[in-house]
């Protein structure tokens, strides 16, 4: 028997206006011994994570509950001190945060600097200070601050793990020295996926720190039992969306081995589709937008980096990735709701 609590899943992931369904969603992966539910921040009126996650504290009972991602620089340190505080007092100790880089347009539309290596290390630190109680007087690539200090501290606080999206080298190489854990980017091979948790690994060690202690996550998009048109949003949108970003697609090429070369056809019809929908009396929003590129790019790029079919075909094709060093699976593209024939099939492994 397989144990799910290894896997974990998205609540409303993506834009989102019905934030309430995020309560749906992690009931459900409560009910069916999932663990843990992750929220991932954007930028949106409605989508405030700490908002989110209080209402899922309390409408759960085991699941454990974190962000993945949410943003250094956003919020002042004593802001994201009392934000991880007050959710393991609410959530009796079930709180996990999870930040990341982003992209430079986000931060630069909030007047604020992107968080650096050596930004995110030190703050990172700083939280960790302020945990423990200790008065924090700092001045360096994380800001200017003086005397943060909470006075009213509790002697029971167990501070929230800290863990950190990550990518590229050094970014992994950050995780394993100065945080609990990594979150590895959706579209990873089972061999990006070793080779990256060894890079986490051996810079955990380096720092000195217990290597197995660094947790590995690996957000895997899944698409079990869905129509082709879902297929089609869930998957090839998804994945198109990503190779948009500048640099981001390169990086999963790199990482996985693919030949850049065979995606001809999905810029060019990405370029169309972007044209058209500039000019268009009725513009495609979110993924929509994306699906007919995602149509171009190689069935067995996906065949080895996502899970689609039936829900036992979706639970066989997760042990690739848990044998490839991943301590737990964040299902992406599929909420938990939808998760339950998956989650038994995985089960009776």
């Amino acid at each position: 028997m397989a144990d799910v609590s290894l896997l974990g899943a998205y609540v409303i992931p993506g834009p989102a206006t019905d934030v309430r369904h995020a309560l749906v969603e992690a009931e459900a992966a409560d009910r069916l011994g999932l663990g843990a539910v992750w929220e991932s921040e954007l930028q949106s009126i409605v989508k405030d994570a700490g908002a989110i996650c209080g209402y899922l504290a309390h409408a759960t009972t085991n699941v454990r509950i974190g962000t993945s991602i949410t943003h250094f620089t956003l919020r002042h340190p004593m802001v994201q001190a009392s934000w991880g505080a007050t959710m393991q007092a609410l959530s009796g100790n079930r709180y996990e945060f999870g930040f990341g880089r982003s992209f430079a347009m986000l931060f630069a539309s909030h007047g604020v600097p992107q968080p650096t290596l050596a930004m995110m290390a030190d703050y990172a630190t700083i939280l960790r200070q302020i945990w423990r109680g200790e008065p924090v007087t700092y001045s360096g690539p994380a800001g200017t601050y003086k005397d943060m200090v909470y006075r009213d501290r509790p002697d029971e606080l167990v501070p929230p793990p800290m863990h950190l999206a990550a990518i590229g080298p050094k970014t992994l190489d950050l995780a394993g020295r100065c945080f609990d854990g990594v979150f590895l980017h959706p579209f990873m091979t089972p061999r990006a996926v070793a080779a990256k948790t060894k890079i986490v690994r051996d810079a955990a060690e380096r720092a000195g720190r217990d290597p197995a202690s660094i947790k590995i996550y690996h957000e895997l998009v899944a698409a079990p039992d869905m129509t082709e048109d879902e297929v089609d949003e869930v998957i090839g949108a998804r994945i198109a969306a990503y190779f948009a970003l500048p640099g981001l697609g390169d990086l999963i090429l790199q990482a996985n081995g693919w030949d850049g070369s065979r995606l001809d056809g999905y810029r060019e019809t990405l370029a169309r589709s972007l044209a058209a929908n500039e000019s268009s009396e009725r513009p495609l929003k979110g993924r929509k937008l994306y699906i007919e590129a995602g149509r171009h790019f190689p069935p067995e790029w996906i065949a080895e980096s996502a899970v689609v079919g039936t829900p036992s075909d979706c639970a066989e094709g997760i042990a690739p990735f848990l044998d490839a060093g991943a301590d737990e699976i964040i299902l992406h593209g599929v909420t938990a709701d939808r998760l339950g024939p998956m989650v038994e099939a995985f089960a009776q492994l």
